[in-house]
């Protein structure tokens, strides 16, 4: 997929996050990277063979959160419903971060929006 791609799903999904989430992050950025650097995966005590998909890293001036494209498209199948819906649950997990949620507390948050975007069979209600 191309970055221009990945891109425009990711707007789609930043449109779609639950509004109580949308309202506040204003001031975050939004950051895409192909891969997370391995001195950041050995930061975070990621293991061998693991991955990161995303990254909220807040500062006194800016917050931001880091999307790595190629471990979200690897997530899936590849099509872009799966890339959608691996950007918004990782949208959605460092969102509760940034609003300092529990992973329980994301965990609900993240349901919540599968079942709004998807319909039981896992397809787009949009199609």
């Amino acid at each position: 997929m191309t970055k221009e791609r990945f891109r425009e799903l990711v707007e789609e999904a930043i449109d779609s996050i639950p509004e109580r989430f949308a309202r506040h992050v204003r001031n975050v950025g939004f950051i895409i990277e192909d891969e997370p650097s391995d001195a950041l995966l050995d930061e975070m005590e990621i293991e061998d063979g693991g991955t990161l998909m995303g990254l909220y890293h807040g500062t006194p001036l800016t917050d931001r959160i880091l999307l790595f494209q190629s471990p979200i498209e690897d997530d899936g199948d590849g099509g872009e419903d799966d890339v959608f819906s691996a950007i918004g649950e990782t949208l959605i997990h460092e969102l509760g971060h940034y609003f300092g949620m529990t992973e329980e507390e994301i965990d609900v948050v993240e349901e919540m929006w599968r079942k709004d975007q998807f319909d039981e069979d896992g397809g787009d209600e949009s199609a």
